[in-house]
């Protein structure tokens, strides 16, 4: 590895956000999940979870609305809700849901710079209610048209990016947080140990 690309993959490394994560419940199309990939690594989004009880397991991506994105992103699935919930437990302090109802908070009304775990639901019915039962609570994009939703890409990418907004202003990019275990797995992943 050419000394510049090194140097590249450390700063992009440096940037990758490690305290928050999307979750996939049950998207069907791979081609959405490659959207939503691309969004994470272009906001340092590191890992992403798919949870798939309904549907078999993804054997590839998208490539081309990945762009390559999934070659450097921890991509973690799981066929089992109780096992997938005890993991984000485990590394996030909320778990936080998307879904139309009058419980829902607003996308800017949330303080996105915790440890999160924003869950997405499929192109159909959005998440699920155990999911829903599960999380800590419920937010939704606002939105004015006749049409209330937006394909899970889109919802993700408006998502993160409120998101990538908030930790900038708090100095979330500005950390240096290489020692840290999941960041130095990441490295030997890159090639960079």
């Amino acid at each position: 590895m050419t000394p510049e690309r090194t140097h590249k993959l450390t700063e992009v490394l440096k940037k990758r956000q490690i305290d928050i994560t999307l979750v996939l419940e049950n998207v069907f199309d791979p081609h959405n999940i490659s959207a939503v990939m691309r969004t994470c690594d272009a906001v340092g989004i590191q890992e992403i979870y798919i949870l798939n009880t309904k549907i078999p397991r993804h054997k590839k991506w998208g490539a081309r609305s990945s762009s390559s994105a999934a070659k450097w992103l921890t991509i973690h699935q799981y066929e089992d809700t109780g096992a997938c919930i005890k993991e984000l437990r485990t590394n996030y302090d909320r778990i936080l849901t998307t879904h139309l109802s009058s419980d829902a908070v607003p996308l800017h009304a949330i303080d996105l710079t915790g440890r999160l775990a924003l869950v997405f639901g499929n192109e159909h019915s959005g998440v699920s209610d155990e999911i829903r039962s599960l999380a800590d609570g419920n937010f939704l994009i606002p939105q004015v048209g006749i049409i209330q939703s937006l394909n899970i890409s889109v919802a993700c990418a408006v998502t993160v990016y409120e998101a990538f907004r908030q930790k900038e202003l708090a100095g979330h990019y500005q950390r240096s947080d290489l020692n840290h275990p999941v960041k130095q797995q990441v490295k030997k992943d890159w090639g960079l140990s």
